[in-house]
């Protein structure tokens, strides 16, 4: 009982304690959040997820980089994403619960340790353990696909993270999107925390415009690993209905754009990649359901 009481408090987020979704675990088609329409619910653990119905749309840009063409038709059967990027507080409910995947500014020993070591690079970007509501970084994709595991264990509920498809049509809005060129606006600045605004730190989740959608800080504030291998050329041979990526390769996907990125960067087609063991300032994560 007493974990459960710790795991309802660390999922709450300030000024979210009465969020437009009722607190009772159903789908609530007429909600409100952020004055946005949207479908969503609060799980037993308060992480919001939005309802993304699925649909067809037209992946990629032609006057973007290379890998995003073609551009090319995908179909997308229903899921939720979460509301929000996964916040330092809810990540580390999972590092204290197994003791294992901490972000790289709490491991013992490391220089870069917010409350030990001698470099203060991550705590200058905003990590503390008493900043709950910030998006966590410094966590790589093993951590972040561990993270569901354990997230779904706790709650019964396939958590996962999305796939490339899945991000870009629910960043540019899914059924209700208006061709923005970041998600929910023309504007980045309206939307997503980038190398002009962020003052050189990550900023609280939710803290400016959301998109059509509901969903907040698609664009900037921290990039977002994906499920997806990445391959320069899988749109040339991506399949129509639920792509889920290449089989293999030594890259994932991320996406979004994060705090230092250039707003080319940010747009809701940009695609880019690393090696899935690396630990970056600028990449945190966000999670996804099946209807």
């Amino acid at each position: 009982m007493k974990f459960l009481f710790f795991l309802l408090f660390v999922f709450a987020l300030p000024g979210d304690a009465a969020p437009s979704c009722q607190l009772d675990g159903k789908i609530h088609e007429d909600s409100l959040i952020g004055g946005v329409p949207s479908n969503c619910f609060d799980d037993s653990l308060r992480l919001s997820m939005v309802k993304v119905k699925g649909g067809k749309f037209r992946m990629g840009s032609e006057s973007g980089d290379r890998h995003e063409m073609p551009v090319h038709e995908v179909q997308l059967s229903t899921f939720y994403l979460s509301k929000y990027e996964v916040t330092i507080g809810q990540y580390l409910a999972f590092c204290e619960s197994t003791n294992s995947h901490w972000p790289v500014w709490l491991e013992k020993g490391k220089d870069y340790h917010v409350e030990t070591g001698t470099d203060s690079f991550y705590k200058d970007k905003g990590m503390s353990r008493s900043n709950k509501d910030y998006p966590v970084i410094g966590v790589n994709w093993e951590d972040a696909a561990a993270y569901c595991k354990w997230l779904s264990e706790k709650t019964g509920k396939r958590y996962r993270l999305p796939t490339e498809a899945e991000w870009e049509y629910a960043a540019r809005g899914g059924k209700s999107s208006r061709g923005y060129t970041y998600a929910g606006s023309n504007d980045l600045k309206r939307v997503g925390w980038y190398y002009e605004n962020s003052e050189g730190k990550v900023h609280p989740v939710g803290s400016l415009q959301a998109n059509e959608l509901g969903l907040y800080d698609m664009s900037g504030n921290v990039n977002e690993w994906c499920a997806d291998w990445y391959d320069d050329a899988y749109y040339q041979y991506s399949p129509v209905k639920n792509p889920q990526g290449p089989i293999r390769d030594p890259f994932r996907v991320y996406r979004g754009g994060g705090w230092n990125s250039a707003p080319i960067r940010c747009r809701v087609t940009d695609r880019n990649h690393t090696f899935y063991k690396v630990h970056f300032e600028y990449l945190g994560f966000r999670v996804a359901q099946d209807k």
